[in-house]
């Protein structure tokens, strides 16, 4: 099974506002890690953001949402690790 990656327009923003070598490394572990089984990477996410999972590229961040039923990661916002819990 091969998942899709869709990107939200605001994580769009986030990821266009970071330094290039960061954005290479994000859309690159998101292309080859999270296309084949999601669930093998990242952590579930609890309190307010329960349902959701994060993943990590270095300091930063990437918040997604798993639609099992269309095999879609939802990727809803990135962003330093200081800053995309607020």
């Amino acid at each position: 099974m091969v998942w899709q990656i869709k990107i939200e327009k605001k994580a769009k923003k986030a990821l266009s506002s970071l330094d290039f070598p960061i954005q290479k490394k994000i859309v690159r572990y998101l292309r080859e890690k999270l296309t084949e089984d999601p669930r093998l990477f990242g952590k579930e996410l609890v309190g307010d953001m329960a349902g959701l999972r994060r993943y990590r590229v270095e300091d930063y961040r990437i918040i997604c949402r798993l639609e099992d039923h269309l095999l879609i990661v939802l990727v809803l916002d990135i962003g330093h690790r200081k800053e995309i819990y607020d």
